[in-house]
């Protein structure tokens, strides 16, 4: 299967919030589903935002958030992904992207690596060490999460790994919204993969989100693109694009690697 909808749902996480922010989830899930979508991409801490007074307390909620999307992803056939509060056994919490395929619930998930330290992310936060790219039924599907995009050794990493599709999960502000479609188109184009990036809207007198979540094709084409409102889009792709591409201009197989040493 080359051809594919993909599906974002763009939309103002509530900080704390977390059964108003998974009813919009839900909603949104079931009506992309609706129309076929095989992959929908959330926002980062799309339960529950950056509530970090209460992170510890909101992150034993998530088990139920993880087997509700799991249960209407099995009903709608769904594959997707956004990023969650995760709290380990022993009491770290990270900021973790899940991928939940269809009828086989959590298959994957990536706890974010580069954290924003200028919000404070890294006092929260533990740091995640190790990159995703996960088997789905639509080919391997790589996972990073709003700073990481500044980091392209990452994206390189992921699309070596035979990412087809790239997505992030993020919360972007709108001060620099003009950076993250640089950035995404940039990680399309240099990794001839499809990259979908959705991000947060609203926000507060503190942070503006910026919206503006959007999907970039191999060549650096926009296929999808919101506005800075709540919103889910769906737009059809073709994978036979990334082969195409990489035929006509082979930049892995021109890479020289000793010389980046």
């Amino acid at each position: 299967m080359t051809k594919l909808k993909v599906g974002i749902a763009q939309f103002e996480v509530v900080k704390g919030d977390v059964k108003h922010n998974l009813e919009i989830v839900e909603d949104a899930l079931v009506k992309m589903g609706d129309t076929n979508v095989s992959l929908v991409v959330l926002p980062e801490m799309w339960a529950t935002g950056f509530d970090y007074e209460n992170l510890a307390a909101l992150s034993d909620r998530m088990d139920d958030v993880l087997a509700r999307i799991s249960e209407i992803a099995a009903k709608q056939n769904l594959i997707v992904v956004g990023s969650l509060p995760e709290k380990t056994e022993n009491g770290e919490i990270y900021n973790t992207a899940y991928v939940i395929h269809r009828n086989d619930g959590v298959i994957g998930k990536y706890r974010k690596i580069h954290l924003f330290s200028l919000h404070k992310e890294d006092r929260y936060f533990k740091q995640g060490k190790k990159k995703l790219v996960c088997e789905t039924d639509i080919g391997k599907i790589g996972v990073m999460i709003c700073y990481d995009i500044r980091f392209p050794e990452l994206a390189r990493a992921i699309a070596l790994d035979g990412a087809r599709i790239l997505v992030v999960c993020a919360q972007w502000p709108a001060s620099r919204i003009a950076q993250w479609l640089v950035l995404l188109r940039a990680r399309a184009i240099e990794n001839q993969l499809f990259c979908v990036g959705t991000n947060a809207c609203g926000g507060d007198e503190k942070l503006a989100l910026g919206g503006t979540s959007v999907g970039y094709s191999p060549t650096g084409e926009v296929f999808m693109v919101t506005g800075d409102s709540p919103m889910n889009l769906v737009a059809d792709i073709d994978l036979k694009e990334i082969e195409e591409f990489r035929k006509l201009i082979p930049c892995f197989r021109d890479r020289v690697p000793d010389a980046y040493t």
